[in-house]
């Protein structure tokens, strides 16, 4: 499900992005606003994981003009980690290949198991995570995403199968599969 990259003689996914300087780039770019987010950006090798303030349009648009148009950055939402150059909350962002989408990886669970998407739930919280509300019948928003991000509240409107949950993080998963469980789905 990563398109055109395939892990081969050449590395993982992560390391082949990082062969190319992509990320060297991004940080030069948004100097001050973008670094890795220690510790989970070590031993991955599929996506290489950031955190800060960007502009993830900005970002996008400077992956195609340098060339690299099989890449995106996505904004996995607000996080609680602080840092020192950026006002307001610092949000998780993941560089992947262009084809990645939870979406379409959920989607592609829920056909490889036979479940049918209707009956199937998710839980998230972030804009990212919000694009998976088409392959489900029902996605629940942990509190704590829109309390943190303004986009999440806006993208809501967007989706008459999604639900904000009272509770925040495991509070908010709990009240998701409880309150799924209560209704018989």
């Amino acid at each position: 499900m990563t398109g055109e990259m395939k892990p081969d003689e050449d590395g993982t996914i992560y390391e082949q992005i990082e062969a190319r300087g992509i990320p060297a780039m991004l940080f030069d770019h948004f100097a001050g606003r973008l670094e890795y987010h220690a510790p989970w950006h070590h031993g991955r090798v599929l996506s290489h994981l950031f955190r800060g303030e960007v502009d993830v349009i900005e970002a996008n648009g400077l992956l195609e003009q340098s060339g690299a148009t099989d890449l995106r950055l996505l904004d996995n939402g607000a996080i609680g980690r602080e840092m020192p150059a950026i006002e307001g909350p610092t949000h998780a962002y993941h560089l992947v290949p262009k084809m990645v989408s939870k979406g379409a990886a959920v989607a592609a669970h829920a056909r490889a198991r036979g479940h049918d998407p209707a009956e199937c739930i998710a839980v998230g919280d972030s804009v990212e995570d919000l694009e998976v509300a088409a392959s489900v019948g029902r996605f629940f928003v942990v509190a704590n995403g829109p309390e943190r991000d303004p986009g999440l509240r806006a993208a809501l409107a967007n989706w008459d199968n999604a639900t904000v949950t009272e509770g925040s993080m495991g509070d908010g998963f709990y009240e998701a599969v409880v309150t799924t469980l209560m209704e018989g789905r």
